[in-house]
C-alpha cells in the first residue's frame, strides 16, 4: 500500500459512524452523486393552504407531509440532514430572534422527526451589496455534519465550524464570542439555547485576500482531517476586472482549527469568467486520493490531497489534470475570443462535478441573470494510460447551459439544463435516451431515489420521474414558491425546501 493511500485509509477509519439513511453534505457522500437509498416515499403530495393573514401552513390541509416550518423570504442553500437534526441556510425576513431584525445569512437547524426548531446561526452582511454579499439572498451554502461537529461556508466568505447541538448544551468553546459574532452595530447581540455553538471561525476572505463575486456559495467535502472549500473569488461589478487574480479558488482548511493547509496555484482566479462557486468532490483514482473540481474558467481540475510545500513557503495544491469543459468554438469564433455571458460563449462550472467509479461528469453553465447559451456535458476517464489525465470519454453538445448537478444511477446520467428540460443519457456513449420538458426554469439538481428521479422548478412544481431507460412522469406536485434548492432523500424522508418553506415528505 503506498503512502497515499494508507493516508486515506486512515482518515477514512477516523470518520465517526453516520446513520445509514443520513444526507449529511452537498451530494450526500463526497463523491457529490444525487443518488439516496430509501423505500417507501410517497406521490401523491399536498402541500397544503396557508391559515388566512399567516405564512403558516394549516397541516391539515397537507397530504403525505410529515412537517412543515417557515424560513426566510428567500432559500438557496440545499438541506443536510445528519445525526436527527436538518440544517439549512435561508435569510433572516422572517426573524426566529425578534432582536436579530434586518438582513442577514442565517443557518437553522430543526429535529428531523418533528420539525421543532433548535437553533440558528445568524450571520451579519459584509456591507458591499451585490458585488460580494447579495443583499436578501441569505446563506446559500449548504453544511457538512461529521458526529457532533458541522462546517458552513458563511456569506461573509468565512468557513465557520459548529456543535450541531447549538447552545442547549452549553458553549462548547474554544470560540466563546458569539455575540460579538453576531452582532451588526458592535453592541452584543443575547444568546441562548436557541444560539449556534459556534467552535471556530476562518475569515479566508480576508486572510487569503479573496474578493467573493455576488456570493460565497461552496459547500464543505470533509476528507480525514481536511476541509475543502472553494472562495467564490472572481470579478469585480464591472463584470471587467478580475480584483483578486493571484487568491485562491479552491483551498484546504484543518477540519479541528480553521488553519489554512493549502492553496490553488493553478491560476484560476486570473481565468476566471465570473466566481468560483462550484463544489469540490473527492475520490480514490487508483489508489491516490484526489480532489475533483470545477472552477470559474470554465477548466475541470484534478488535484493531490496531500500538499506539497510551493517554492515561495506555502503548502500548495498539486494539480494532476485539467480539462477544459468547453469546446474550442465557445471560446473563440475566427480567431477572436468570444465574450462571456453571451449565447454562443464560454462557460464556467458551477454544477458540482461527480465522481463515480473512476469517471467525472459534468456541465458548464453561467448565473441564470445570464440566460440559456450554449453548454456542454462531459464525462471523463481519470484513470486512463494508468494514470491520472482528465481525458474526455464523451461529451454532449445538445444540451445548453445547467448549473444542476447530475445524478448517476445504473448506468444512467440524469442532469437538468437551466431551460428547464430533464435529460436522461446513457452513460456509454454520452447518447440522449429521452428529455422530459418542464417548460420552467431549472436551478434545482436532479435527485434519485426510491426509484424516482425528482428535480424542482422555478414555478414551484417538484417533477416526479420513473428511473430507466423509458420516460414515464410519475407525478409533479405543486408548491407555492419556486424550488430553487435540490430536494433531498434521509431515512426515507424526502426533504424539498421552496424559497419560503421545508417541508419533510414521508408516509
Amino acid at each position: 500500500m503506498n503512502k497515499s493511500l494508507a493516508l486515506l485509509v486512515a482518515a477514512s477509519l477516523a470518520l465517526p459512524a453516520l446513520h445509514a439513511g443520513d444526507w449529511p453534505m452537498w451530494g450526500g457522500t463526497p463523491s457529490r452523486n444525487m443518488v439516496a437509498v430509501a423505500s417507501g416515499i410517497p406521490d401523491d403530495i399536498h402541500s397544503g393552504k396557508f391559515i388566512p393573514r399567516t405564512e403558516t401552513i394549516d397541516p391539515k390541509t397537507t397530504k403525505n407531509v410529515k412537517w412543515v416550518v417557515k424560513l426566510g423570504s428567500q432559500t438557496y442553500g440545499t438541506p443536510v440532514v445528519a445525526g436527527g437534526r436538518v440544517f439549512v441556510g435561508t435569510n433572516n425576513e422572517s426573524p426566529r430572534d425578534p432582536a436579530q431584525q434586518g438582513d442577514r445569512g442565517v443557518l437553522m437547524c430543526f429535529d428531523e422527526k418533528t420539525g421543532d426548531y433548535l437553533w440558528q446561526l445568524v450571520i451579519p452582511k459584509v456591507g458591499a451589496g451585490k458585488v460580494s454579499d447579495w443583499e436578501f439572498v441569505g446563506l446559500c451554502s449548504s453544511a457538512s455534519i461529521e458526529g457532533d461537529r458541522g462546517w458552513v461556508v458563511s456569506n461573509r466568505g468565512e468557513v465557520i465550524c459548529f456543535d450541531v447541538k447549538g447552545m442547549a448544551d452549553g458553549n462548547g468553546g474554544p470560540f466563546t464570542d458569539e455575540a460579538k459574532f453576531s452582532s451588526v452595530d458592535g453592541k452584543p447581540v443575547a444568546v441562548g439555547p436557541k444560539t449556534a455553538d459556534i467552535l471556530w471561525v476562518a475569515d479566508i476572505r480576508n486572510e487569503l485576500g479573496i474578493f467573493p463575486h455576488n456570493v460565497s456559495s461552496c459547500s464543505p467535502v470533509i476528507v480525514g482531517d481536511k476541509v475543502i472549500i472553494a472562495t467564490s473569488n472572481g470579478v469585480d461589478w464591472s463584470h471587467l476586472n478580475i480584483p483578486a487574480p493571484l487568491a485562491p479558488a479552491l483551498v484546504i482548511v484543518d477540519k479541528n482549527t480553521g488553519k489554512v493547509l493549502a492553496e490553488e496555484v493553478s491560476g484560476v482566479s486570473k481565468r476566471a469568467l465570473h466566481a468560483s462557486w462550484g463544489s469540490a468532490a473527492f475520490a480514490d483514482v487508483k489508489g491516490v486520493p484526489t480532489i475533483v473540481w470545477g472552477g470559474g474558467d470554465g477548466l475541470c481540475y484534478g488535484f493531490d490531497l496531500n500538499p506539497y510545500q510551493h517554492p515561495e513557503g506555502f503548502p500548495a495544491l498539486k494539480e494532476f489534470f485539467r480539462y477544459d469543459a468547453n469546446p474550442p468554438e465557445y471560446r473563440t469564433k475566427n480567431g477572436q475570443p468570444l465574450k462571456y455571458a453571451t449565447h454562443d460563449g464560454p462557460s464556467e462550472i458551477i454544477a458540482t462535478v461527480i465522481v463515480h467509479e473512476g469517471r467525472a461528469y459534468m456541465a458548464i453553465g453561467q448565473d441564470p441573470e445570464h440566460g440559456d447559451g450554449v453548454g456542454m456535458v462531459s464525462c471523463l476517464d481519470l484513470t486512463a494510460r494508468g494514470d491520472i489525465t482528465g481525458k474526455a470519454v464523451w461529451t454532449n453538445k445538445s444540451i445548453g447551459r445547467s448549473i444542476s448537478t447530475p445524478s448517476l444511477h445504473e448506468g444512467l446520467l440524469y442532469q437538468a439544463e437551466y431551460n428547464g428540460n430533464i435529460h436522461c443519457i446513457d452513460i456509454t456513449n454520452g447518447k440522449i435516451l429521452w428529455t422530459y420538458a418542464t417548460n420552467s426554469r431549472i436551478w434545482s439538481s436532479t435527485l434519485v431515489a426510491d426509484g424516482k428521479l425528482y428535480c424542482g422548478t422555478e414555478d414551484g412544481e417538484l417533477i416526479i420521474l420513473r428511473t430507466g431507460r423509458e420516460m414515464k412522469l410519475v407525478g409533479k406536485p405543486e408548491f407555492f414558491s419556486p424550488i430553487y434548492a435540490s430536494p433531498v432523500v434521509a431515512n426515507n424522508l424526502l426533504h424539498v425546501a421552496t424559497m419560503t418553506h421545508l417541508f419533510a415528505i414521508g408516509k
